[in-house]
């Protein structure tokens, strides 16, 4: 079994992580700007990626646990709650065997599926941290990201209030979902501070994020290892998503879904080199950066947990086939 350690955390996880975004089901988000927590007038837009059934998702978490799978990543915003709640309900009797991290700064109308925008002041940290550990069921959280990519406020309250949610027990550690290398390099100064949230895949290369990892001694947790479907090798460029799934405006017959369509068939006899499918050599990929990384990959059923877990087995690429991908992708750039 691939396992990874989570920076200097000294918390060891599998080296695939479920991602709990897709299992939060419909929410809808505001078209809003930093303050629209305040507004009562807002458009919506979908934010999930349409219904789900949640006793299919407590079954394929506990397929993924029974597969060594312990490493759960969700957030408060993900269903305004509900992916928190349906995990809190699949790890009953189980929570010593997984490795929990949540988010906050989410500003969630529960009741009415609303996302609202960001807060980060400390009153409201430890108020998020309240609800997503009645939402889990549990007592502690393993790792506690602050979910606001482009925050450009003062860190230092936020990093108070961390290390003050560490000193009482209620999470271990703690990281930042973002991509701006600069601004982590300056939040992973906080002693509990272990992991970094970050888009890394075969379209969205991120040299950045991996040296930091490197630089400061992060675990690196990779959010949209698949580009939410694309990467799958599994969609028609005839496909149409409901109009509940954030991804329903998606056109991949022309554009820049089609280019990325296209890749993917480009590279399917590489990332399907000994016996695996374009899924799991898009995880192999992925593993070959870096031995500090967890990508993430979203889920809905049994069944995909049980082809991503399968990619362990094949571990990363080999480096001829990474560097085969990288000519394949800049003759493609150069056209």
């Amino acid at each position: 079994m691939m396992r990874r350690m989570l920076g200097r955390s000294g918390i060891e996880v599998s080296a695939l992580g479920l991602g709990c975004y897709p299992i939060g089901g419909p929410f809808w988000r505001g078209d809003h700007d930093k303050v629209a927590w305040q507004s009562k007038e807002l458009k919506q837009f979908p934010g999930g990626w349409g219904a789900v059934d949640d006793q299919e998702s407590i079954r394929a978490i506990h397929t993924a646990l029974d597969l060594g799978i312990n490493f759960l990543d969700t957030s408060e915003s993900y269903g305004c709650g509900h992916s928190e709640r349906v995990i809190g309900k699949a790890i009953a009797g189980r929570r010593n065997q997984v490795v929990l991290g949540t988010k906050f700064g989410n500003v969630i109308d529960e009741d009415r599926k609303l996302y609202l925008g960001h807060r980060a002041d400390p009153d409201f940290i430890r108020q998020c941290c309240v609800n997503s550990l009645q939402r889990l069921s549990t007592d502690y959280i393993d790792i506690y990201y602050l979910h606001w990519g482009d925050f450009d406020g003062d860190l230092d309250p936020i990093l108070a209030t961390l290390e003050d949610l560490s000193s009482e027990g209620k999470i271990r550690a703690y990281g930042w979902s973002t991509d701006n290398a600069e601004a982590m390099r300056e939040f992973a100064a906080g002693s509990h501070c272990s992991a970094v949230e970050f888009a890394l895949n075969l379209i969205r290369q991120n040299p950045e994020m991996l040296q930091l990892c490197d630089d400061v001694d992060l675990g690196g947790v990779i959010r949209s290892p698949l580009s939410m479907g694309l990467l799958t090798g599994k969609y028609s460029q005839e496909k149409q998503f409901d109009k509940d799934d954030i991804r329903h405006n998606w056109n991949l017959a022309e554009g820049r879904f089609a280019e990325i369509h296209g890749l993917v068939e480009a590279l399917r006899d590489i990332l399907t080199s000994e016996g695996r499918s374009v899924v799991q050599g898009a995880l192999a990929w992925i593993w070959a950066q870096s031995d500090r990384i967890v990508p993430i990959p979203g889920f809905r059923n049994v069944s995909q947990i049980e082809e991503n877990a399968r990619a362990m087995e094949f571990g990363s690429l080999t480096q001829s086939s990474v560097d085969e991908i990288e000519q394949i992708m800049s003759s493609r750039a150069d056209q």
